[in-house]
């Protein structure tokens, strides 16, 4: 396995590359990261049924929009949501739907 960055060789696993020093394990997201871009797009294209709701682990939203979702109030309300994903600031975003993981969530490379 080749070091990102410096491309010299490391061994397979490896946390610390011991030529440049970088860190590996800060460069992947957990299984259960939520990106605030997915649920931003998600919210704005399928928030009339929920999804959003389903991906940030809140189901029991996710049903109520499901329910109601021969109205159009989830429609217009998973826009507006959408939105303010897309318009919040990642610590924010993270604080409210990634405080559940051990390290910080921002941290993370998309």
């Amino acid at each position: 396995m080749l070091c990102p960055y410096c491309k010299e060789e490391i061994a397979e696993g490896a946390v610390k590359c011991k030529h440049c020093g970088t860190m590996f394990a800060s460069l992947q997201r957990p299984a259960n990261y939520k990106d605030k871009v997915a649920a931003g797009l998600l919210g704005i294209l399928l928030g009339g049924i929920g999804v959003h709701k389903f991906y940030l682990g809140k189901a029991g939203l996710g049903i109520i929009y499901l329910l109601f979702c021969w109205t159009a109030i989830p429609a217009i309300i998973g826009l507006i949501e959408g939105i303010i994903y897309l318009t919040q600031s990642q610590e924010d975003f993270d604080a409210k739907y990634n405080s559940n993981l051990k390290s910080n969530p921002s941290r993370y490379s998309t």
